[in-house]
């Protein structure tokens, strides 16, 4: 059902763009947009994971330099029958962490050190789990593609404020064009916003599959968005557009009305995941060997080890 819900959401995302164009400079001007979007699409595919790890000044690690995460996501991958991804660790204080790559070959996760910091083992690992399931849903492709043509939209109406007088009604009109200005990139990024939570709850549900854990994934969740309340992340807050890719929205305002945030209510998936724990017998004990309740940091720094190798 999330698939469908999602096929519909990026189609009407698309017809919006198409009926923009269309209103801007009629037939012509739709075949043009599409051509826009189309090659917008494509340098997105090819640069946005790398696009979106310069932006966050994440760094690539491997079994040498974070031997313990590393593992962990070694581990998680098999465990998803994915191909190992990149690891990569932001120098970031707030706990989060997202996906990105076009395809489960080209993937990569990356986790703040502040996540390091603040969950425990088995929460890194439920968190590890819902970037993997975002890989292995192939939403990390999804949602660069819904980030383009959103962003198409708004700049298709930003022409729209200098070129209405040529659409195919012959004149919109200040009234007609000041509508599309404001209302065509409002309508795309509400659909985007709802693309973007349809995936949240189906990533959360594949994490929890993926780890065997889903009330380490719950308590992830609550540790993330009770200190994303009071740690800012600055490259989110000057980047806003990538806000989707994060587990739980990293920007200071992610707290205003629920129709504009780019995720699920926490409380929400929360109890989601404590549904499918009961059906999956998951009792929050953590398996013998790996009772691991506090900061993975601290064990680290007891054993003499760096933030997260």
């Amino acid at each position: 059902m999330s698939y469908f819900r999602t096929a519909i959401l990026l189609a009407a995302l698309t017809a919006l763009f198409m009926g923009i164009g269309y209103l801007i400079g009629g037939q012509a001007g739709m075949v043009i947009a599409l051509l826009v979007a189309g090659g917008m699409n494509l340098f997105a595919y090819w640069n946005s994971d790398k696009m979106v790890l310069r932006m966050y000044g994440a760094r690539e690690v491997d079994a040498s330099s974070a031997p313990e995460l590393y593992a962990l996501v070694q581990r998680l991958a098999a465990a998803a029958a994915l191909p190992m991804p990149r690891v990569h660790v932001m120098e970031n204080p707030q706990p989060n962490a997202f996906a990105t790559g076009r395809n489960p070959d080209h993937a990569a996760v990356a986790v703040t050190t502040g996540l390091l910091t603040t969950v425990s083992r088995e929460e890194l690992a439920g968190v590890l789990a819902h970037e993997l399931g975002h890989v292995k849903n192939r939403d990390t492709l999804l949602m660069t593609i819904t980030a383009t043509i959103a962003g198409a939209v708004s700049m298709l109406a930003n022409f729209g404020l200098y070129f209405g007088r040529g659409s195919n009604n012959g004149n919109m009109g200040i009234v007609g064009t000041l509508m599309l200005v404001i209302l065509g990139p409002l309508a795309a990024g509400l659909v985007q916003m709802a693309i973007s939570r349809t995936r949240e709850y189906a990533a959360d549900k594949a994490g929890a599959e993926i780890s065997r854990h889903p009330l380490a994934l719950a308590s992830a969740l609550e540790k993330i968005a009770g200190a994303a309340h009071r740690i800012p992340n600055m490259p989110a807050e000057r980047n806003p557009a990538s806000a989707h890719l994060f587990i739980v929205n990293p920007l200071s305002g992610a707290r205003m009305d629920n129709l504009f945030s780019t995720h699920p209510n926490v409380e929400n998936r929360v109890a989601r995941l404590q549904a499918m724990a009961g059906e999956m017998g998951d009792t929050g004990i953590a398996p013998a060997g790996a009772q691991d309740t506090g900061p993975w940091s601290e064990q680290r720094r007891a054993a003499g080890r760096g933030p997260w190798g």
